[in-house]
């Protein structure tokens, strides 16, 4: 494995100098991303197929052809995501146990659809919405603990934050007053640890973290570096496991564990992400 993803760094402090940073490494990323997720790879293979049929290069034209008709193939029947999704949902167990009392729930944001809500004027989530159900669970389970969301709009253009959505959702279901905490400002996981961390991070834990399985990995390491303590990880909406459904989910779940992978990379690399390990303290420990 490189080396960047287990040798210890500091827990990342930010400056005023570091802000205009962090948008610069956001839209970088997100440029990054759109060239080269699995979908824009086969895009660019089939146009330059295309392309090369209609030049003295057409035999390189017919390669790739050949070498697109095998990637849609793979896609269509075989689990390729396996080797790189499967390791992330078990990093962390299902179901933790949990202590008699925790501080307060966090939910990350992701499972919500803000334009879609926005649209119909009713709360809408994505496949991951099992973050709201376990959260709203695990918040009458606790009825003390603090029932925490983080996140804005993680658009290059900004829209309506998710964090409106996930208080329409959580009205709704009866969590209001001081004990729901939103914070709508951040736009990726690095902001959601540390904007958070501004609002309540000092305070004692114990945290629950709840996100998707193949985020809680990098999601863990961040909080990690922005200097959370008592973390406990909660991974929900696994998506290994069960059967897959042809090109369309083995093409998602491909694209969803690439991303996982390069992003605990790039944040490895920028002091963004802080393995548990070299961080004392950052995750709760049991008796």
């Amino acid at each position: 494995m490189c080396p960047c993803f287990c040798r210890p760094t500091a827990i990342r402090h930010i400056g005023a100098a570091d802000r205009q940073m962090d948008t610069v490494f956001f839209i970088a990323s997100k440029v990054f991303w759109a060239m080269v997720q699995p979908e824009a790879i086969l895009c660019a293979i089939i146009i330059a197929a295309a392309v090369l049929l209609r030049t003295p290069w057409y035999r390189w034209g017919r390669r790739f052809a050949l070498l697109a008709a095998l990637c849609v193939l793979a896609l269509s029947f075989l689990p390729v995501w396996r080797p790189l999704l499967v390791p992330l949902e078990n990093v962390y167990p299902a179901n933790p146990d949990l202590p008699q009392s925790v501080a307060g729930i966090i939910v990350l944001g992701g499972a919500e659809v803000a334009d879609m809500t926005s649209v119909w004027q009713q709360p809408a989530v994505n496949e991951a919405g099992e973050r709201f159900l376990e959260a709203m669970a695990l918040a009458r389970r606790f009825p003390d603990a603090k029932l925490i969301f983080t996140g804005g709009s993680g658009a290059l253009r900004p829209d309506r934050s998710g964090a409106e959505v996930a208080q329409q959702i959580f009205e709704a279901a009866g969590f209001t007053g001081e004990r729901t905490v939103y914070e709508r400002r951040s736009r990726n996981t690095d902001e959601n640890a540390r904007f958070l961390h501004d609002m309540i991070g000092a305070e004692p834990g114990p945290w629950v973290l709840i996100t998707s399985a193949f985020h809680i990995h990098r999601s863990v390491a961040t909080f990690c570096a922005a200097g959370w303590r008592e973390i406990i990880p909660y991974p929900v909406d696994f998506r290994s496991g069960g059967r897959a459904q042809g090109f369309a989910t083995n093409l998602n779940y491909l694209g969803r564990a690439s991303k996982e992978w390069i992003g605990l990379l790039a944040y490895r690399m920028t002091g963004r992400a802080l393995l548990p390990r070299y961080a004392p303290g950052c995750l709760l420990e049991t008796p």
